[in-house]
């Protein structure tokens, strides 16, 4: 089956997704790209959207960073729910019962204003 999905590849997201998850991991660029086998300027290049990067290179990168590609490609991919699910779980996970309650009144006053209600 064949659906007219308009295919748009955002390398700048790509770049810093890849960016940090290395920081993430604590490596510099040059260690990645060691771990890649890449050269540390075109890991560069992709880490700031300024080239194209390879399905084999970016294979690399995953592999390297020991996550999966669509964490790398998810602001690409029309189904990518389940990333940021985990990314809102991460970040709860680590905030304060505060923090979490001001993040529920914000998601909630967004949901609303998104899906046009008024009231509760």
């Amino acid at each position: 089956m064949y659906y007219d999905v308009d295919l748009e590849i955002d390398y700048k997201a790509i770049g810093r997704r890849i960016k940090a998850a290395r920081e993430k991991k604590k490596l510099r660029q040059h260690n990645l790209a060691a771990l890649a086998e890449i050269a540390a300027t075109n890991l560069s290049h992709i880490e700031r959207g300024t080239s194209k990067v390879s399905l084999p290179t970016l294979l690399k990168i995953a592999n390297s960073l020991e996550i999966s590609m669509d964490e790398l490609l998810c602001d690409s991919l029309t189904k990518s729910k389940h990333i940021y699910e985990a990314e809102i779980a991460e970040i709860v996970e680590k905030s304060s019962d505060k923090e979490v309650r001001v993040m529920a009144a914000t998601i909630t006053a967004m949901y609303k204003e998104m899906h046009g209600k008024i009231d509760g």
